[in-house]
């Protein structure tokens, strides 16, 4: 029988080789990181920045005069939304993981962590299904203490689509109040 340290040798090997002869391969033409750049962005990066972003006040705050976008809005919001819960999940598991905390104390903390997973897993489901079956630019849900937030990026949102919305929310998490808001999609 072979030993470990030689069967990861040749397992690196013939990875080494594979990845060799399909690099020969490829097509020379092509930078491949650069497949997906798109004209504009050209100009974007011969643009010099502006001068006054990031600048210092007297004051000594930092001020930026860039304005964020509407598309990025849903984007911002959503990483708030991740850090927040990523830094609670960071300390449930320290308190799974802790040797001084009680089974008890443990057993909320796991508990907790699927509950904070179910929770995200519902809210990508209702915003997937939303996306798909009524083609919205974009969708945000976010649950807040027992309220449901659902954000539609759309010009417009009829009361039978704000129906529809409420009861896909209620099948999906149950009975708590769910509050269907629109935001204009930038043209």
């Amino acid at each position: 029988m072979l030993k470990k340290q030689t069967v990861w040798l040749l397992t690196l090997l013939s990875l080494m080789v594979v990845l060799s002869v399909y690099y020969m391969n490829s097509p020379t033409g092509e930078d491949l990181a650069f497949i997906f750049q798109e004209e504009g962005d050209e100009q974007q990066l011969t643009d010099p920045p502006a001068e006054d972003d990031g600048n210092i006040t007297d004051d000594g705050e930092l001020t930026t005069s860039s304005v964020t976008s509407e598309n990025d809005l849903f984007t911002i919001i959503r990483m708030e939304l991740a850090q927040s819960r990523s830094s609670r999940l960071e300390q449930l598991e320290t308190v799974v993981a802790s040797g001084t905390a009680s089974s008890e104390e443990k057993n909320k903390a796991y508990d907790e962590i699927k509950a904070m997973d179910a929770l995200s897993s519902k809210e990508l489901i209702v915003e997937e299904t939303l996306k798909s079956e009524y083609g919205y630019p974009d969708v945000l849900v976010r649950t807040m203490d027992e309220s449901i937030v659902v954000t539609i990026k759309a010009d417009e949102l009829s009361e039978t689509e704000a129906n529809h919305i409420m009861r896909m929310v209620y099948d999906e998490f149950g009975p708590l109040q769910v509050e269907v808001k629109f935001q204009p999609a930038s043209s």
